[in-house]
């Protein structure tokens, strides 16, 4: 598929939760209409879709239907079975490729990857076994960060060592799984930018937005953040050349830690990313949209800020909060649509107009 999809078409989206959500909403108002593939019941995506299918990864016939239903498919988290994607792609485009997700999904790829295109990143270390992270930590010290290699996300899969004597607990919360132990980056603070490339070739980056972390997961992200022009410039560089390497199609997160001497790139992610959430009400195109126009060969829209933002996350009871969020002036309210609120769970998020 080359020519840019007309509307009426339909998104293919796997996975329901509140990034499908808000890309189902961002494809209807481009006159799309979006169909979410989710094994669990009562996705907050279903809401605001044209069409659900309900069935675990491993339906061959559930994913042929849905593929053959579909007119390009994306994603809204990277850890996707490789067998239901060979069943898709077989049938419909996936846009981004497999390749941005054969790198993303396994944290040792990634940093092996990054390094590879001449980029920073934090020393690390493969750890197969209690004597390879011991080895590890005698190589890159603590304090140091132990992650599984696969399906961590908001602080899940990790654990931190402070000194010799969290070795074995650490190795004990892998639970056997590989990982990749982290040696410790002195940085000022964590950065990310949300980029765009297009079918075409073309790139559009969004500001950089300055992230704070509570327990493992994003707290706020403010526009803009403190860069210098010159910082600014190498992390929007630094986004293109993974995008263009990768020969992406779509939004990429790209998590960076602001250090004295460089950007160290931390991770990235193939998908709109919760950082990325500002643009909602700092930008004419946001990024559910603009990764909607590149998946569907659009040209990329206009991502420039009109605004300073800072973005909130309301994780779990912190949505009770709403009657008074609600009443404060320049705060957009975004809720996700989830029945149950439960602690660590992201229920939504606010985006406070500064300027």
């Amino acid at each position: 598929m080359t020519d840019p999809l007309p509307t009426g078409a339909i998104i293919g989206i796997l996975g329901g939760g509140q990034l499908g959500r808000m890309l189902s909403v961002a494809a209807a108002r481009l006159g799309f209409k979006s169909h979410i593939y989710e094994p669990g019941a009562h996705p907050p995506a279903a809401d605001v879709a044209h069409q659900l299918t309900t069935a675990p990864y491993d339906d061959t016939d559930a994913l042929s239907a849905f593929a053959g239903n579909v007119d390009v498919v994306t994603y809204e988290f990277e850890n996707i079975p490789t067998s239901a994607l060979d069943v898709i792609e077989a049938l419909v485009p996936i846009r981004p490729g497999r390749e941005a997700l054969r790198v993303s999904q396994d944290r040792l790829t990634e940093k092996a990857y990054l390094q590879d295109l001449g980029l920073l990143v934090a020393p690390f270390a493969d750890v197969s076994d209690a004597a390879s992270l011991t080895s590890a930590v005698t190589r890159l010290g603590v304090p140091s960060i132990l992650k599984t290699r696969r399906f961590g996300y908001d602080g899940k899969g990790q654990a931190r060592l402070k000194s010799e004597a969290d070795v074995g607990p650490a190795w004990r919360d892998m639970a056997g799984q590989p990982a990749v132990l982290e040696g410790f980056v002195t940085f000022t603070h964590e950065v990310s930018v949300i980029a765009a490339r297009s079918v075409l070739g073309d790139v559009s980056c969004f500001d950089p937005g300055e992230n704070v972390h509570r327990d493992g997961i994003l707290h706020t992200t403010t526009v803009p953040a403190r860069l210098s022009s010159s910082q600014r410039t190498d992390a929007v560089l630094i986004a293109a050349k993974i995008l263009n390497a990768l020969d992406y199609v779509g939004v990429l997160g790209v998590e960076l830690f602001v250090t004295p001497g460089g950007l160290i790139v931390n991770e990235i992610a193939p998908r709109v990313h919760n950082s990325g959430h500002w643009t909602q009400n700092g930008c004419v195109v946001d990024q559910f949209e603009q990764h909607i126009r590149a998946i569907s060969g659009w040209p990329l829209g206009d991502g420039s800020r009109y605004a300073d933002v800072v973005m909130e996350n309301l994780i779990g009871h912190d949505v009770d909060r709403l009657p008074a969020l609600a009443k404060e002036a320049g705060c957009a309210v975004h809720l996700y649509g989830k029945a149950e609120t439960k602690p660590g769970r992201k229920m939504g998020h606010v985006n406070r107009i500064v300027s």
